[in-house]
């Protein structure tokens, strides 16, 4: 079976960084990707990379989250600088297979004074 292991999430300060990690049972995954829902919204796309090497981020995120694989430890990576308030949410990590999506078990990033 397929799991993935989702690690890094916690409480910082605006301004300050935090890298997330998941880490999968397999590296045959065609798409990496790193959604996050905060309360009273629904769930966003933050950032997501292909076997190919291309990356895409919605543009909240621009220019200070970056996304990342290492193919040998079957983990994908977000690191995530400059933060705010508003990047509040539980972060869920989603590796696609095809057509098949599996997700993670979600991490709270809450950034606050």
């Amino acid at each position: 079976q397929v799991q993935l292991v989702e690690s890094g999430g916690g409480l910082v300060q605006p301004g300050g960084s935090l890298t997330l990690s998941c880490a999968a049972s397999r590296s045959t995954f065609d798409v990496m990707a790193w959604y996050r829902r905060a309360p009273g919204k629904q769930r966003e796309l933050v950032a997501a990379t292909t076997s190919g090497g291309l990356s895409t981020y919605a543009d909240s995120v621009n220019d200070r989250f970056t996304i990342s694989r290492d193919n040998a430890k079957n983990t994908v990576y977000l690191q995530m600088n400059s933060l705010k308030p508003q990047d509040t949410a539980v972060y869920y990590c989603n590796l696609r297979y095809q057509t098949v999506n599996y997700w993670g078990q979600g991490t709270q990033v809450t950034v606050s004074t």
